[in-house]
């Protein structure tokens, strides 16, 4: 920590700051200058207080950490890119640009099948699909619950697909790791920790969506809590951050993927259906994301997206999402992607 002093500080605030650092369990290291003291606090940052209410001191003018707070997400722990391999061998932080697609919701057999074979025979990697489904009005469509984690199951066994769903409650957690291959943690819980914990714990990769209104600083140390529990499956989703304009339901935060590219070494997925919430953009958005750098991609797919149970004016049709990915190649190969 680099503790700035304010100018003409006395002997004694001085030493009542020095004190108060090596009380702290920090070893002080003055440097005098011209018109300013500045002190050096030697520690493990990771261990020990950050220091930070020292500027309770009047003659503190301010305390920066030299370590980055989100320790064991960042490069500086963690050098290469790290990667996750599913069961079916698809790598996620890898050379192949992996696609997860299906439905917002699981609805029923039929819509959750006839989705499931076409995404796979179009490419994707990996089936997504709402069991739990957190929802602005309690009189909106809720999610199967554990009826629709069957039913990903069973599309798995179907199509070799791994399942990704979303986890809600840390009640829940045991039960939806029973069934999913990677649990995503929503907007709405990208800061509940206790769920974060809970999810690390079960062992599986645990996507984290951005909070909606999360400083990107915030998103790392919530992914702190995954990676801090013995999980090294840890992926960030970058879903659109709310703002004030009203065309899109979203703003997708494209410029997340080389920040959190260079900040961390963590895979970095796109989800451009929540990004924008307009079936209409996410092609150009998807473009956009793979010509960044981004290592995954989320997609809605529904048979009918005008009866959808949730959010259909988001979800490309099957024929949408196969043309999608023809498209994709040249930026694929562009970015070095296979």
């Amino acid at each position: 920590m680099i503790i700035v002093l304010r100018p003409n500080i006395t002997k004694k605030a001085e030493k009542e700051i020095l004190s108060e650092i090596r009380k702290l369990g920090y070893k002080p290291h003055v440097m005098r200058g011209v018109s300013r003291t500045v002190i050096g606090a030697i520690g493990d940052e990771q261990t020990h207080h950050t220091l930070e209410t020292l500027t309770a001191f009047e003659q503190v003018e301010s305390v920066t950490p030299i370590q980055k707070r989100y320790k064991l997400v960042s490069r500086e722990a963690h050098a290469e890119d790290s990667t996750i391999t599913l069961p079916n061998g698809a790598v996620i932080g890898g050379k192949e640009l992996v696609v997860m697609a299906g439905p917002c919701s699981v609805e029923d057999e039929k819509q959750l099948m006839t989705t499931a074979e076409a995404v796979a025979e179009a490419g994707a990697k990996v089936l997504r699909g709402g069991a739990f489904k957190p929802r602005t009005s309690p009189y909106e469509f809720q999610g199967l619950g554990e009826k629709g984690l069957k039913l990903l199951a069973k599309a798995r066994k179907a199509t070799g697909l791994p399942i990704i769903t979303e986890l809600l409650s840390e009640n829940h957690a045991d039960m939806v790791a029973e069934y999913a291959d990677v649990l995503q943690i929503g907007t709405r819980n990208a800061q509940n920790f206790q769920l974060l914990i809970a999810a690390a714990k079960t062992g599986k990769p645990v996507l984290l969506k951005r909070g909606m209104a999360q400083r990107i600083e915030e998103w790392l140390l919530a992914g702190e809590y995954v990676l801090s529990n013995n999980n090294p499956g840890l992926m960030f989703c970058e879903r659109g951050i709310r703002t004030f304009e009203t065309f899109t339901r979203n703003t997708l935060d494209l410029s997340a993927i080389p920040i959190l590219k260079r900040a961390s070494h963590c895979p970095v997925v796109i989800d451009p259906s929540q990004g924008s919430g307009r079936a209409d953009l996410v092609a150009a958005m998807c473009k956009g994301a793979v010509a960044m750098g981004a290592d995954s991609l989320l997609i809605e797919v529904h048979p009918n997206p005008a009866e959808a149970w949730s959010d259909g004016a988001q979800q490309l049709s099957l024929d949408g999402f196969k043309d999608l990915m023809l498209e994709l190649e040249p930026f694929k190969a562009a970015a070095g992607r296979e």
